[in-house]
C-alpha cells in the first residue's frame, strides 16, 4: 500500500518585485516528498531550488517576493496559509534546514555547543543537563572529532567540515520530519564531502526523515538521491528515480548537467557547457595521448619558469599566556619545477598546505628557509620595491570572486587601477580602451565598465577577476580554487577562457582546487600534497589512472561518478 506524502508541492509560482515591476520566477511546480525518501532536487543557480525550497519554510524575502498561487501542504495544513508565528513552531521543529555556507550560518559570538543548546531550548522541554549532555550526544552522532572541544569552540576554531557537521547537529536536534540540504557540500574537499554525503544517508535511515536534497551537480546528487527533480529557469522539466533519470535523461537540460563535468577517461579540447547542449553545439574534438606528448616534449625542453627548492613554512603557536610556543610546518621540504606555458596542478585536502605554498610562492607570506628562483634568480629575499615590481609578473585569481573586488568601485576601474600603478599605457585614455579590450576577452560586454560588483553574477564576478589578473601581461597565474564557488556550466565557461587564454598569450598556471576530476582536465602535471609534504608527483593523466599512494587513491575515490 503506498503510503501518504509527507510534503506536496502543487502548482507553486512565486514572483518577486523590483522598482514596482512584477516577475515570477517560479511558474507552476509541483512534486511530493515521500516518507523516508531523498528527494534530489538539482538546477544551476537561478533555476529556483532554493527559492522554491525557502517558501516550504516562509523564510521568502518580505516585500520584495509573493506566493502568487499554488499549495504547499504539511500534514494536511497549507503552509502558505500559515501566520510567521504558527511557523515559528514548524521551523527547526517539524521542518529543518542546513544552509550552503556553515560560516556565514553559524554566529561568530557563540561556542558551538550553545548554538545547538538554543534550539533544543526552544523547541523542548528539557532540563539545563539534559540539553548538555544531549547536544554532546548529537555531536557524536554526526561524527564530530573530540567532540568536547568542539562543543566549547567558536567556529572560526574549527574546520568547514566540521562546521557543516555542527550545522546538521542543529538540523537534526529535534528530530524533524522533513530535512531540507541546500547545497550542504559545496566548496568541501572532496573527502569531506563524500563523509558527509554517507553521514546525511545514515541519519536519515536512523531517524527515519524525509531529505531534500539541493545541488547543481547532478553526479552527487546521484550517489544520494532515491528520486531526482531537475529545475531549468524556473520550472521543473524531468523528474523521476534517480537511475532513470541518470541513465536515460529525457530532457536537454538534464543531458548537459550530467556531461557538463569534465570525463576522467577521455580529453575533451573544450569543456561543453550547457548552452552547447542546449544549441547543439558541443566541439566533441579529442586531446589525444600523443598529441599531449608532443606539446609536453616542447614544453619541457625548456629551462624552468619557476622553481621551488626545499621550501619550508613553519607557524608558531601559543595556547596560553605562559605556555611555550608550539612549531607547525605548514609546508615542508617542498620541491619542484614549473614550465613557461605548462599549467601545474596542485591538489589536497584542506590544511595540506596548497595555499601557504602559493602565498609563499607570490611572497605574500615569506617561506621560513628555502629557494624560489623565477627565471634564474633567487627572489626569496626582494626589497619591497624589488618585490612590488615582481607583482606584474606573477598574479592570482581568488576563490570569491565578489570578496576580492571592492564593492565601492566600478568594476573597469578595478581593473584599471593596477595598471597604472605598473605603468601599463600611457594614459587613462590608452588604459580605458585597454579595459574594455580585456572585457571582450573574457567574454563580457564593454558597457560593464561603470557597473559595481553586486550587479554581476559569480561567474561574471569571476570573469572580471581573470581580466584584472591578465591586465598586468604577467607570466605566471595561481588560479586558488577559482571555479569553486561556480555553477557546473559556469565552470565550464571558465575554465575554457583559462585555457584559451593561456594558448593565446602563452601563460604559465598553477591550479590549485579540491575538484580532482578539474585538476586532471586542466593539469599538464600534478602535486599531490598532504600535511604539508608531497605526497606524489607527475603526469596528471598517469597519477589519476596508476595512483602510487594511499592517499591519492582515496581523494580519486571519492570523486563523484555518477551511477
Amino acid at each position: 500500500m503506498q503510503m501518504e506524502p509527507v510534503l506536496t508541492v502543487k502548482n507553486l509560482s512565486i514572483s518577486f518585485f523590483s522598482n514596482q515591476i512584477e516577475k515570477e520566477i517560479i511558474h507552476n511546480i509541483s512534486y511530493a516528498l515521500n516518507p523516508n525518501e531523498i528527494l534530489g532536487i538539482v538546477g544551476e543557480s537561478g533555476s529556483g531550488k532554493s527559492v522554491s525550497t525557502l517558501a516550504i519554510l516562509g523564510l521568502l524575502p518580505k516585500n520584495i517576493s509573493k506566493i502568487k498561487n499554488g499549495e504547499i501542504n504539511f500534514r494536511g495544513e497549507n503552509l502558505t496559509k500559515l501566520s510567521p508565528k504558527a511557523f515559528q513552531s514548524i521551523r527547526g521543529n517539524d521542518i529543518a534546514m542546513i544552509f550552503q555556507e556553515p560560516m556565514s550560518s553559524l554566529n561568530p559570538s557563540m561556542r558551538c555547543g550553545e548554538q545547538v543548546q538554543e534550539i533544543l531550548q526552544l523547541h523542548t522541554s528539557l532540563s539545563k543537563q539534559e540539553i548538555k549532555v544531549e547536544t554532546l550526544q548529537l555531536f557524536q552522532k554526526v561524527k564530530l572529532p573530540d567532540h568536547n572541544r568542539v562543543f566549547k569552540a567558536y567556529p572560526h576554531e574549527i574546520s568547514g567540515g566540521q562546521k557543516q557537521r555542527v550545522m546538521i547537529a542543529m538540523a537534526i536536534a529535534c528530530k524533524p520530519k522533513i530535512l531540507i540540504a541546500d547545497e550542504p557540500t559545496t566548496a568541501l574537499d572532496v573527502t569531506v564531502q563524500k563523509e558527509i554525503i554517507l553521514l546525511l544517508k545514515q541519519l536519515q535511515r536512523e531517524e527515519q526523515m524525509s531529505v531534500l536534497f539541493i545541488s547543481h551537480d547532478l553526479a552527487l546528487v546521484s550517489e544520494i538521491s532515491d528520486r531526482v527533480l531537475v529545475m531549468y529557469q524556473g520550472q521543473v522539466v524531468e523528474q523521476g528515480p534517480v537511475t532513470e533519470i541518470f541513465n536515460n535523461p529525457k530532457h536537454t537540460y538534464t543531458k548537459a548537467l550530467i556531461n557538463s563535468r569534465p570525463p576522467l577517461d577521455v580529453r575533451y579540447k573544450r569543456l561543453a557547457t550547457i548552452k552547447d547542449f542546449m544549441d547543439e553545439t558541443v566541439d566533441k574534438t579529442i586531446v589525444t595521448k600523443t598529441q599531449r606528448e608532443v606539446n609536453h616534449e616542447t614544453l619541457y625542453s625548456k629551462p624552468p619558469l619557476l622553481e621551488v627548492i626545499n621550501l619550508e613554512k613553519e607557524y608558531l603557536s601559543k595556547s596560553g599566556w605562559f605556555s611555550k610556543p608550539e612549531s607547525f610546518k605548514a609546508v615542508n621540504r617542498v620541491s619542484f619545477k614549473l614550465y613557461e606555458g605548462e599549467t601545474l596542478g596542485l591538489v589536497g585536502e584542506s590544511g595540506c598546505g596548497k595555499s601557504t605554498l602559493s602565498n609563499a610562492v607570490l611572497l605574500l607570506d615569506k617561506a621560513t628557509s628555502g629557494t624560489i628562483l623565477y627565471k634564474g634568480a633567487n627572489i626569496t629575499n626582494l626589497s619591497k620595491k624589488a618585490i612590488r615590481n615582481l607583482r606584474k609578473d606573477i598574479q592570482i585569481i581568488f576563490q570569491d570572486p565578489f570578496a576580492s573586488l571592492n564593492p565601492r568601485i566600478p568594476i573597469g576601474k578595478a581593473i584599471l587601477e593596477p595598471m597604472r600603478v605598473h605603468n601599463i599605457g600611457t594614459s587613462d585614455k590608452e588604459r580605458k580602451n585597454l579595459v574594455y579590450e580585456l572585457l571582450k576577452k573574457v567574454g563580457l560586454d564593454s558597457s560593464f565598465f561603470n557597473r559595481y560588483p553586486h550587479e554581476f553574477s559569480g561567474g561574471q564576478r569571476q570573469r572580471i577577476g581573470i581580466a584584472r589578473a591578465i591586465a598586468l601581461q604577467p607570466k605566471l597565474i595561481i588560479c586558488d580554487e577559482s571555479v569553486s564557488a561556480l555553477d557546473i556550466s559556469v565552470q565550464a565557461q571558465v575554465l575554457n577562457l583559462l585555457n584559451d587564454l593561456k594558448e593565446n598569450y602563452g601563460f604559465t598556471y598553477i591550479f590549485i582546487s579540491h575538484d580532482l576530476a578539474i585538476v586532471k582536465y586542466m593539469s599538464d602535471n600534478l602535486i599531490v600534497m598532504n600535511k604539508g609534504e608531497i605526497e606524489e608527483m607527475g603526469d596528471a593523466d598517469v597519477i589519476y589512472d596508476h595512483p602510487k599512494n594511499d592517499y591519492t587513491k582515496k581523494l580519486i575515490h571519492a570523486i563523484p561518478k555518477g551511477l
